[in-house]
């Protein structure tokens, strides 16, 4: 194609645009509205993701250590430890750490358990290299000596990450069905403005003009809608992210749970929409002109 006629087609594109006003606006409208559902549903459902993880990793085994293991017996406890398959990392921590955790989140009335009236017990907490294998984990440690207790969150953590990986399942089918229903209502909508003008290509086609030049124009339109309806959604739903993220971090400070950075999701989700947009937008005006071209 030359520059000069693809320069037209963009320009006859850009009169259309304004010509055709409110149904120019309908389009945009329906991009817009439906992009801002699948763009909020989409960041919900991503972060969902990543707190779920960040749940996941903050489940870890711990072993308590025998009062009666002396420090040789402690080294060789940790030695077998690290040998556990799936274990990825070991941390000791010891007695007077495990009461201050507790005074930390049930108060100072346990200051009284301090120095030789600590009942609790040094302990290795033991990381995974995948949340699925605590169990295991656990069950193996259990079962060596110098071993008093193992906790992991038994029956709990099992639930947990069930739960998990079912949020996982229905999140990835609500995304997939919301980009099908966007397609449909915005390729529905765009063929509403195409068959509009139905008379208007018929006439060009009957003049002899190719189906090419006839189709050029309205998918350079149909994207140009599908860009200026994914703008407006991408711009609100940043200003909205940024200020939930912002607000969120007052929150979630200390601890090891995070909402995904604005850099790079931002760039990513905005990248998304707007070529979700653009690919319906110009889609949807080619599929709705075959009919019209058949003359």
């Amino acid at each position: 194609m030359k520059v000069r006629t693809f320069a037209r087609h963009i320009r006859d594109a850009f009169k259309s645009l304004f010509r055709n006003g409110w149904m120019s606006v309908a389009s945009i409208s329906a991009v817009a509205l439906t992009l801002l559902l699948v763009g909020s549903f989409t960041g919900i459902l991503l972060n969902v993701n990543k707190l779920a993880s960040d749940v996941e990793n903050d489940v870890s085994v711990k072993v308590y250590i025998d009062l009666a293991a002396d420090q040789a017996a402690q080294e060789t406890l940790k030695t077998e430890l690290e040998n556990i398959a799936n274990v990825e990392s070991i941390t000791f921590s010891s007695r007077d750490e495990e009461l201050d955790k507790i005074i930390g989140s049930y108060g100072e009335e346990f200051d009284l358990f301090g120095g030789d009236a600590n009942p609790l017990y040094d302990a290795y907490v033991l990381n995974t290299t995948a949340p699925e294998q605590t169990k295991a984990v656990a069950e193996a440690a259990s079962a060596m000596q110098y071993v008093a207790q193992v906790e992991y969150g038994g029956a709990t953590a099992d639930k947990l990450f069930e739960t998990i990986a079912t949020i996982r399942t229905i999140g990835l089918v609500i995304i997939i069905g919301l980009l099908l229903v966007a397609v449909f209502l915005i390729s529905n909508t765009i063929r509403i403005t195409i068959f509009s003008r139905s008379t208007e290509i018929e006439i060009m086609r009957l003049v002899g003009a190719k189906n090419s030049f006839i189709r050029w124009p309205f998918l350079i339109e149909g994207a140009m809608i599908g860009l200026i309806g994914a703008l407006i959604p991408t711009t609100f739903l940043v200003f909205l992210y940024q200020f939930i993220f912002d607000v969120s971090g007052d929150y979630l400070a200390g601890t090891n749970f995070a909402l995904l950075n604005p850099n790079p999701f931002l760039i990513y989700i905005s990248l998304l929409m707007v070529g979700i947009g653009i690919f319906i937008g110009a889609f949807g005006s080619v599929f709705s002109m075959r009919r019209f071209l058949k003359v």
